[in-house]
């Protein structure tokens, strides 16, 4: 997948888990505390879908310094590469 495929996944799943009102709103530079008003449980449920979505693993440690979408992004697209 480019990682205009996976913003585009990643960003249906934002809109899903976190109910995102309006999905214009998410940028690879949205955070998601300070933006979309993430707590860890919605980032966890966040995490686990991602998961299941792309077929990788998250350790814990990685999730936590997770602070904008393009970070994830970055991490899936290089997790696919390997």
């Amino acid at each position: 997948m480019t990682k205009d495929e996976i913003f585009n996944t990643l960003k249906n799943k934002m809109v899903e888990t976190l109910e995102v009102e309006d999905p214009s709103t998410i940028t690879l530079e949205t955070s998601f505390r300070k933006d979309l008003g993430a707590d860890s449980l919605d980032t966890y449920e966040l995490i686990y879908a991602i998961e299941n979505d792309f077929n990788i693993q998250i350790e814990d440690e990685q999730a936590t310094q997770f602070n904008t979408v393009g970070d994830v992004v970055n991490f899936i697209a290089e997790e696919q590469n390997k």
